[in-house]
Order: C-alpha cells, then structure tokens, then sequence
C-alpha cells in the first residue's frame, strides 16, 4: 500500500504535539483515499488512542479535536477530561478544552470522529460537518470553520509518543553542494608533517559492529556506487583475521587518498579471544606490517617477520576510531569495556586522538530510519551518544553517529554526508596529532641548542 500524504503541514504537526508532550502524530485515516464513511472511519480508527481528527472545509479552514480515549461502535458517550477542540486561525492554535467531561466524546458506527454534540466530522456516512457550539465544547462556529459545513478531506492521526527533539542537537546540511564540498576537503587535504602523505586511522570494535564496512561504505562514497572490497558480514566470531591497511582512491582510477583506515581482529568480551591488546600497542607505535596475521593467545614479537624495529611517524597511528553498535551500547559486556579503557589508556600515553564511529543508527531508532535526516532530532540517539561517551571515556563531541552501506544497492545522498561527515572528523583529530608532534619536536630543537 502507498504511503498517506498527510494534508497537515509540518508546522501545524508541530504546534498540535507541543500541546501534547513529546509525541509525533502517525495517519490512520484520510476520507479521500478510504471514503467518507464510519465504517472506513472505524476500520482503521478504532482501539488506535489517543488520536487527532482534523477536518478541512472548501472555505480553508482547519479544524477538530483530540481525544485520550478509543473510538469504537458501541453507540455509547465516554468520559475524557483531556479532550478539546481546536482551529488554526493565522497559523495559530485556538484550543477549546472540553466543559462537559462524561460526554467528551460519542462512538458511533455511521459517523466519523464524533466529540460529544458539538462537533462531527463524517457526519452520518456523509461528506459533511455537524457543528453545534456550547454543548460539550464552547466555540465561536465562524473562527472555527467559518459555518462552511462542506468537508472536503478528514484525516485522524494516532498520536505516538516520541524522542524526536523541537531543535536538532547537531547541524547538518542536507544538500548535494555539502557533499561535494567535503569529498573536495578530503581530496585535497596535507597532513601538515611534510614526511607524511597519508594519514592513518585504526578502526577498533568488537566482532560485527562494522569496521570493515565503514571502509566499504567510504570507499563506495568516492567510488559513486555500492563495493564491498574488505571482507564484512555477519558472523560470531572475527571475519577480520589480519591487520590491513586500507588505502582509499577518489574513483577507479582516481589518485589514492590522504587517508589510511586500518582494521584489526574484532575485540572480544572472553580473555584469548579476539585481537590481543598488546599487539593494538603494537599497531599504535607503527611496529606491526600490513596483512600481519592475528594470533590472539600470543602477541607479536620484535623478531617476528616484517616487525618494524624503528618506525616513522609515516608508520604510526594518528587516530583512533572505536567502531560501537548503537544497538548494544547499554549491554556492552564489562569485559570489552575493560579492553576498551585500556586501549584508550595507550592511546592517551602516546598521545593519539581518539573517536567513536556509532554504527547502526537506524537500526537503533525507528524515526532515524524512516529519515536518516532524524538523525540530530532524536533524543534516544542522543541518549545513546551520552551513554556511550561516559563508557568508552571521550567527550560527546567525539562521537559520531554514522550508516554503513549494508543491504543497499545504491548511494544514498543523506547515508553520505553522515560517513563524509565522519571522516572529516577524524582528519581534523589527525590534525591535532600532528600539531602536538610539531610542538614537541620544537621544544626538543629548543632543548638541544640550550644545551649546546
């Protein structure tokens, strides 16, 4: 069945919930698609509490009433002290509360929503409105609905409690011309060390929360269409049994990016499982070679083949990037954030910068995915980020909510501003690294010459 267009606006949505506490309204019914019947009416209305019922009339105007209690055919009034009637005058909410509280609302099988004797909407299986101030509600019928009584659309809406917040907690520009901008940013960006041509990003988190397909996602942005080159799926253990370094390029035969993601064995919550913590050390200081394999009961040793005895700020890692499920954040086992808080300990004795890339955000919220534009106005999101910032150990501004690419088949404009987004983020935090490298390299110069 195709979506209902709701003939409501936005902002008189809006206006409605504010009314209402923090709620979103969801269309049951609309008469010119199901009819201008109470059979239609109750069909899809009834048991569905609390709802809206809004009436619109040829002359323009907007009307109708909210009611806490179930619709039903029992031909019987039932009380509601929270009902009340109300129009849009001006783009403003006129609300007249209900004065007769045992009779606030009549079921009846042939009409539609039916508040008390004053006012009806699908009156008598007909296209009509029955309107009579000063009985359950008191109203002024001309500001009301300027006596038209001709209906020409009825729409009930269920109304759903809601996170969805009045202003989004963070900005984001949903255009075409921001994508662009940023795939140039990325391009075109110079780690400011001139012995370094790529920076370097670790993606740590446990098995299954998508490191592997955060590279595939970026890589598909800059591709322009859907890849899957690093290995990513569903599975209990790590399908990650190496250390690979990713190197991103600006289309197929594009020039390589600035940017390195390395991913690593997925982290378990048992002891000998999953990827061991002294070789993410080993990582972090540039020791360990690309496609090294994990071997989680030993770390690697610094005579092991391929071990980098000596290496270069080119071989180190800039920035850290923990890879959490949004879906699992409050079950996270005490294990893994134990392993986590030391790795972050590491991380902040070598003075690497760290972030957290929270994954599978519209699988945590349903509002995210019906639009990933929700993403900012959804308080559980932001619960989420809260939680998982006092648990990983890094301030809110550090965690970015991101959609991997997953089941699509196509590029998704508002999926890759979230993951360009993301992405940004961390080559400012390799800024960062890069600025207190140069400071301390300077104080060592100034040191030096003291010295002599």
């Amino acid at each position: 069945m195709s979506t209902l267009n709701s003939k409501l606006s936005r902002d008189q949505q809006r206006t409605i919930c504010s009314q209402l506490g923090r709620v979103k309204l969801k269309l049951l019914y609309k008469a010119t698609v199901h009819g201008f019947t109470g059979a239609a009416f109750h069909q899809r209305c009834d048991k569905q509490s609390p709802t809206v019922s809004v009436g619109y009339n040829a002359s323009g105007y907007v009307f109708g009433g909210y009611t806490s209690q179930s619709f039903s055919q029992s031909e019987v009034y039932v009380s509601d002290s929270r009902a009340f009637l109300f129009s849009f005058t001006g783009g403003k909410l006129r609300k007249y509360p209900v004065i007769s509280t045992p009779h606030a609302v009549r079921m009846i099988g042939t009409s539609g929503p039916y508040f008390g004797k004053s006012l009806v909407l699908v009156y008598g299986s007909k296209p009509v409105i029955y309107s009579n101030p000063g009985a359950e509600y008191n109203f002024n019928a001309a500001e009301m609905h300027g006596n038209d009584l001709n209906l020409t659309e009825c729409e009930v809406y269920q109304v759903e409690e809601s996170t969805e917040l009045e202003k989004p907690w963070r900005t984001v520009i949903w255009e075409s011309g921001n994508k662009q901008e940023m795939m140039e940013s990325i391009q075109t960006y110079k780690p400011t060390v001139s012995s370094v041509s790529q920076a370097r990003v670790l993606l740590i988190g446990p098995v299954g929360v998508g490191k592997s397909s955060f590279f595939n996602s970026i890589n598909s942005v800059f591709r322009g269409h859907v890849t899957s080159q690093a290995i990513s799926g569903c599975s209990p253990t790590s399908l990650t049994t190496q250390f690979r370094t990713y190197s991103l390029k600006a289309g197929r035969e594009g020039k390589p990016l600035p940017i390195v993601l390395c991913d690593t064995m997925g982290l378990e919550d048992s002891k000998g499982a999953g990827i061991n913590i002294d070789d993410i050390s080993s990582i972090l200081k540039g020791h360990i070679p690309d496609r090294y394999q994990f071997n989680p009961a030993a770390p690697l040793h610094d005579d092991a083949h391929g071990y980098r005895k000596s290496p270069g700020i080119k071989d180190k890692i800039h920035c850290v990037a923990y890879v959490i499920d949004a879906c699992k954040v409050s079950i996270m086992p005490t294990k893994l954030e134990e392993k986590l808080e030391a790795i972050r300990v590491k991380a902040n004795l070598l003075g690497i910068p760290q972030l957290v890339l929270l994954t599978k955000v519209d699988e945590a919220c349903p509002s995210v995915k019906e639009d990933l534009r929700n993403i900012y106005r959804s308080g559980y999101i932001k619960e989420i980020v809260q939680e998982v910032s006092a648990k990983v150990g890094v301030p809110m501004s550090c965690v970015v909510p991101v959609k991997n690419y997953s089941e699509e088949l196509e590029l998704d404009l508002n999926c890759d501003i979230l993951l360009l987004s993301a992405v940004i983020q961390m080559l400012r935090f390799v800024d960062n690294y890069f600025d207190e490298f140069c400071d301390q390299l300077s104080s060592l110069e100034l040191s030096n010459l003291v010295s002599v």
